[in-house]
């Protein structure tokens, strides 16, 4: 496990990135400069690759592979071209145009062997100012920039309901008549309020929460933005953790163990959300009642289950979790590392509109809808209610399990204790009940 802990890169560590490849330096020494896992660095380097097709001072770009035996003249039919040659070189061999290539019937792309390995650049090469191929190089600054606008990129309009708005305002409202900035309050509880600064001050510009205008002593001094944004997703957390990538690490570690994650809403009228979590090796599901659908809630349920079954129990069950793509999922490393930096599973993402990608746990969301239906408020629900409704769902004996229970399988998988610590209890057969009486 790694003992890295997780902070965002700031242009000061994209700096020392840049610096440290033109040395040459590997991954895992500059890793250990800023204080990063090297996946970490690899990731970064191959997330903001910066693409040139150049050549040198006296040759243009031309990735031919028979560049430089080349004879052709006049291919592109232009003299000027010859003129240009003749005048530079005393040739018009089209091997040294940037230009006729594109109409060469015998051109063949050849791509530099060593950006296909780490460090993936060309920045600590010797060769570069003398190649006439492709090139990759990793830049700080356009790199830190790419990450601001990713982070800033959002959709307009405002789409919010009651409880999620009286949701935000207790958590805004008192930091900021305490004298607070709106970045400061981004900054230290991004992962619980799931919104950027500019729809904040939008909230405050609408008087629809408790703190106003008059509560923002600089507010005067900024002018109206034209557009008015919102930040729902992290799209940069889906990098290195796609569904193929997934596939590809599952190939490597096949006696991995795979948990499925998952939300299961009720209507708009309450905020509260499930988060359902199913282990593929005995088809067994728990449920945990959230009080809002943010990323900050599903880290402390996995923080939860990481307390009450320990560090060395917890690693064993839930090696990798796979979710979809929903923002209460966007925080990865919340969930990959613990509170002392140290990994603890691998979150992978499936692809969008795929939930045939993780089909288990969509299946068994039909038991769930069997005692809580479409349409129905999640407000009457506690925890205590929804341990009594997995407990019937799990005991319930199912072909596919060669006529057992989930729960018979997770407690000869994992043990009767584990099962009594995340409250499963095992219900007879003929007193389940998989109908909305169960919770009346």
């Amino acid at each position: 496990m790694s003992s890295y802990k997780y902070k965002h890169l700031t242009l000061d560590d994209r700096i020392t990135i840049q610096k440290a490849l033109k040395e040459g330096q590997t991954f895992v020494e500059i890793g250990a400069l800023i204080g990063k896992d090297p996946s970490t660095v690899s990731k970064e380097v191959k997330a903001h690759l910066d693409y040139r097709n150049t050549g040198t001072r006296s040759r243009g770009y031309n990735p031919c592979r028979h560049r430089k035996r080349c004879t052709k003249q006049y291919i592109c039919g232009e003299d000027s071209c010859g003129f240009i040659n003749r005048l530079w070189h005393g040739k018009t061999y089209c091997s040294e145009c940037a230009l006729c290539m594109v109409n060469c019937p015998d051109f063949e792309e050849e791509k530099c062997s060593s950006l296909k390995k780490a460090p993936y650049v060309c920045n600590s090469c010797k060769q570069v100012s003398s190649c006439t191929l492709a090139k990759q190089f990793y830049d700080a600054k356009e790199a830190h920039k790419t990450y601001e606008k990713t982070r800033s990129d959002s959709r307009k309009g405002i789409d919010i309901t009651p409880e999620e708005l009286d949701r935000l305002d207790a958590i805004l409202s008192p930091l900021i008549k305490q004298g607070q900035s709106i970045h400061q309050i981004c900054m230290n509880n991004a992962a619980e309020i799931m919104v950027d600064e500019r729809t904040i001050y939008n909230y405050i510009d609408a008087g629809i929460l408790s703190a106003g205008n008059i509560d923002l002593p600089r507010k005067v001094r900024y002018k109206k933005r034209k557009s008015k944004k919102v930040v729902r997703v992290d799209k940069k957390c889906h990098i290195g953790r796609t569904y193929e990538d997934f596939e590809a690490f599952m190939k490597g570690h096949p006696d991995f163990n795979v948990v499925e994650m998952d939300s299961v809403e009720g209507t708009r009228d309450s905020t509260k959300v499930l988060l359902t979590v199913f282990f593929r090796n005995c088809s067994l599901m728990l449920a945990y009642l959230r009080e809002a659908n943010t990323a900050k809630s599903v880290t402390e349920a996995v923080n939860h289950l990481y307390e009450i079954l320990g560090r060395e129990q917890f690693c064993e069950m839930f090696q990798v979790i796979l979710a979809d793509r929903g923002s209460e999922f966007t925080d990865p490393l919340a969930i990959e590392f613990d509170e002392d930096g140290r990994r603890r599973t691998y979150v992978f993402y499936c692809d969008p509109q795929r939930p045939d990608q993780k089909g288990s746990i969509e299946v068994t969301h039909e038991f769930i809808r069997r005692i809580v239906p479409k349409k129905t408020s999640f407000a009457f629900l506690t925890q205590d209610k929804v341990n009594l409704m997995m407990s019937h769902i799990n005991s319930y004996t199912r072909k596919k399990l060669n006529n057992r229970s989930a729960h018979q399988l997770f407690s000869f998988f994992y043990g009767a204790d584990t099962a009594s610590k995340l409250n499963l209890e095992a219900v007879p057969a003929n007193e389940i009940i998989l109908k909305p009486e169960l919770l009346k």
